[in-house]
């Protein structure tokens, strides 16, 4: 009994820490993605006000690691300064903050992997306290959870990121495959990617990818992305349906973990998504690579590669909206209505 209760804290606690992840990356990255072409598009009308709203949602990407730790201390029903302090712990660790010559810098989300395992150190920090400090926790707590807790998040910040250099060796050996089976493998390695702690953004930028691997892994993401929103839109409703094209899929990151079966109807759209990149030789950047629909990064920076005209727009309009809208739905009929392989309820969100 005493270690079935133990497996299901632990379960229950590691659904906390990702639930806290993923509700902070709603926050944190949703309001840039819908935001930021719109935005560059007013910069020639309304430079100002343009820039400002630039200005505003670009930082606030950058608080993904204190949104994560507030969520998920307030998902283990701690107290304000307790979520405070795991805030300020993820955001040491996240690697977002640099300090350098007397300077702090901001910038960037920070590696999502270590701000889940600052998290969980400064969650633990926390439990392993209680109320031994007493009266002195108000002033004592913030200081140890940020000193210990985001102090180790940041020793263990290099080590991290050897994952993420890791996995991007695996991408680049796909980018000098056949174009074909290349657009399969990339598309579902970074359909993979966005709903999991891996920044899929990151990976590209890191390894340079360009060209039709560039294409293939934003059509892979934009498959998946329509995949599961088609999927779940039963249980999420019409907004949170779209916040996983318009904004991230990567919303879907714990639930994706929590069953993993889900990743066989996405790396399936993802496969078939990254095989139509490398047939009609869609192209991308590396800082576009790892976006998909949102914020219209993949589509502009495909058609910034095309002859321009109304063809190159209508070719677009069907990778990126008809033809996912229309695997999204059968994806749907096939895992969930035909095949009973998963339900809707997989794919609640509880937001």
């Amino acid at each position: 009994m005493t270690e079935s209760k133990e497996t299901n804290g632990l379960k229950q606690g590691t659904l906390n820490i990702l639930n806290g992840i993923g509700l902070g990356v709603i926050a944190a990255l949703v309001p840039a993605a819908i935001l930021g072409q719109l935005m560059k598009a007013l910069l020639g009308v309304a430079p100002a006000f343009a820039q400002t709203v630039i200005n505003i949602t670009t930082f606030t990407q950058s608080l993904l690691a204190a949104m994560a730790g507030f969520c998920a201390a307030y998902l283990f029903q701690m107290n304000m300064i307790q979520m405070c302090s795991v805030a300020a712990a993820a955001m040491i660790g996240s690697g977002a903050v640099t300090f350098k010559n007397g300077l702090i810098m901001v910038a960037g989300t920070g590696d999502v992997i270590n701000i889940g395992l600052t998290i969980t150190l400064a969650i633990l920090l926390i439990k392993l306290i209680g109320n031994k400090l007493g009266s002195y926790t108000t002033i004592l707590l913030p200081i140890i959870v940020l000193v210990v807790g985001g102090g180790i998040g940041l020793l263990i910040l290099p080590y991290v990121k050897t994952v993420t250099t890791f996995i991007g060796m695996i991408v680049m050996a796909f980018t000098k495959l056949q174009p074909l089976l290349m657009g399969v493998l990339i598309g579902m390695s970074f359909a993979a990617m966005i709903v999991s702690p891996i920044s899929s953004v990151g990976i590209a930028v890191a390894i340079g990818l360009t060209g039709v691997a560039s294409g293939a892994a934003n059509l892979g993401i934009t498959g998946a992305a329509y995949t599961l929103g088609i999927m779940s839109y039963s249980v999420n409703g019409m907004g949170t349906t779209l916040a996983h094209f318009i904004g991230t899929p990567k919303i879907q990151m714990t639930n994706m973990l929590e069953k993993p079966k889900l990743f066989v109807p996405v790396l399936l759209s993802s496969a078939l998504s990254g095989l139509l990149a490398a047939i009609f030789n869609l192209q991308g950047t590396p800082n576009s690579a790892g976006f998909g629909f949102s914020g219209l990064i993949g589509p502009l920076a495909a058609y910034a590669k095309m002859t321009p005209g109304w063809g190159s727009i209508i070719l677009l309009t069907v990778l990126y909206v008809v033809y996912p809208v229309a695997l999204g739905f059968f994806m749907r009929w096939l895992f969930i209505d035909r095949l009973s392989f998963a339900q809707a309820e997989d794919l609640r969100l509880e937001v």
